[in-house]
């Protein structure tokens, strides 16, 4: 399996386990200005039973730029049965260094959220 310059994976700290079968979107701006930024879809993915998404780029060339990643979880809650503070989860970051692996990761709960470069 090839492993794509951007991955993400989610944990449930709600619930202390990966969250499984979350929609993910990724984009990239067409302008890299946050102001406005004309996103251009590039890939989307759920996430599997670890909760991870690492093959959706495959051997696409690396690039500099802004990018986002368009978590949908409101429709992840709703399918237990529960609802959130956070339908949707915006992460936008900047790849300065298209040679390194960009690791974003989502801890998740019901009301809050959080992230960081992972590796």
């Amino acid at each position: 399996m090839q492993k794509s310059v951007i991955t993400t994976h989610i944990l449930d700290t709600q619930r202390g386990r990966p969250a499984v079968g979350v929609g993910v979107r990724l984009f990239k701006s067409a302008t890299g200005s946050v102001a406005d930024p004309q996103w251009q879809s590039m890939a989307s993915a759920a996430t599997n039973d670890d909760g991870r998404i690492i093959d959706w780029l495959g051997t696409r060339e690396r690039e500099s730029g802004l990018y986002k990643l368009e978590f949908a979880t409101g429709a992840y809650y709703a399918a237990q049965g529960l609802s959130t503070l956070y339908p949707q989860v915006d992460i936008l970051f900047e790849i300065d260094t298209p040679t390194e692996h960009y690791h974003v990761p989502l801890l998740l709960s019901a009301n809050g959220f959080s992230t960081y470069r992972g590796s």
